[in-house]
């Protein structure tokens, strides 16, 4: 859960790292949150109400958890339009988005993991 909550207290930020379990918690966390909203939206007989809302309320910081994650590997955030080319795009984002991030300081700041976890 405290991943969920770092991603949100960092709404629209957009430059930095960010590390693999940051963004993949985040994603796992946020799922489940879909989930509910879901679920409650449905019992309290408003569908689609609730969803939208929170899907705008999220959107921005699931963008930038993952622009960091890309710059972590060394990519460009704007790597993150490729998740717009049909299946393909997608597959490779993830690809992307699952791999190690670099070890040392890159053009976007310094390793968001400790040196003693490598």
């Amino acid at each position: 859960m405290n991943w969920y909550l770092e991603v949100l207290k960092k709404y629209v930020v957009f430059t930095g790292r960010a590390r693999r379990r940051e963004h993949w918690m985040f994603l796992l966390f946020n799922i489940i949150a879909v989930i509910v909203v879901v679920v409650v939206d449905l019992a309290i007989g408003t569908f689609p109400l609730l969803y939208p809302i929170y899907f705008l309320a999220v959107l921005l910081p699931h963008l930038g958890v993952t622009v960091r994650r890309l710059h972590d590997t060394g990519r460009s955030g704007w790597t993150v339009l490729l998740g717009l080319i049909p299946l393909v795009g997608a597959v490779i984002l993830i690809a992307f988005l699952a791999t190690e991030g670099e070890r040392n300081d890159n053009a976007y700041g310094p390793s968001p993991k400790p040196a003693t976890a490598y």
